[in-house]
């Protein structure tokens, strides 16, 4: 029941932190889900989107690609290619071992000055999830299928491990701390 409103307002608040200058180039979203939602409602150059499922059929002016990143975190692009990388609401769906792969491949494909924006429910927020969805006001299937929570901190060792420069790290709370985000500029 609250997985519109939910999109909506995490792609609300990914286009207010991605920066006007970025939109000039090209946006990946990495689990876009059955609907890329965000990627409808953002501006930019080119847009590309990967989930494990394949889509049915793309939104005109998207290029999806269907890839497995628990399997194989490797991303089928080149260096540099991307302005701006979003994972919105993803991680949390992610084996962990996978999560300091994915962000490395992530910081390959961004160019210089790009940057990767991330959302997901804080670690304290579990038991909300799942009572919500026992209430069936959220998918039960999605909170099923979260697979290890995250804090602030633990974010900013992941983007460390893989890379980002500890410096060029932004994080925050939103929807009345139950959600995190953050932003990693290469």
């Amino acid at each position: 029941m609250l997985e519109p409103t939910l999109a909506r307002l995490r792609a609300r608040l990914a286009n207010r932190l991605i920066p006007p200058n970025v939109r000039s180039g090209r946006i990946l979203d990495i689990g876009c889900g059955s609907y890329p939602y965000f990627l409808a409602h953002t501006s930019f150059k080119e847009k590309f989107a990967v989930d494990q499922l394949p889509m049915a059929e793309p939104p005109l002016g998207i290029t999806f690609h269907s890839l497995d990143l628990n399997y194989n975190p490797s991303l089928p692009f080149d260096e540099s290619y991307f302005s701006a990388v979003s994972m919105l609401a993803v991680i949390e769906h992610l084996d962990p071992v996978r999560l300091i792969e994915l962000f490395r491949e992530t910081r390959r494909v961004l160019l210089p000055g790009g940057l990767v924006v991330v959302t997901t429910p804080a670690a304290w927020s579990d038991r909300l999830l799942r009572t919500m969805a026992s209430l069936r006001l959220v998918s039960k299937e999605e909170i099923d299928e979260h697979v290890y929570p995250y804090t602030l901190p633990l974010l900013g060792w992941y983007f460390g491990s893989a890379g980002f420069e500890m410096q060029k790290l932004r994080f925050g709370y939103f929807e009345f701390g139950l959600n995190m985000w953050a932003i990693a500029t290469k």
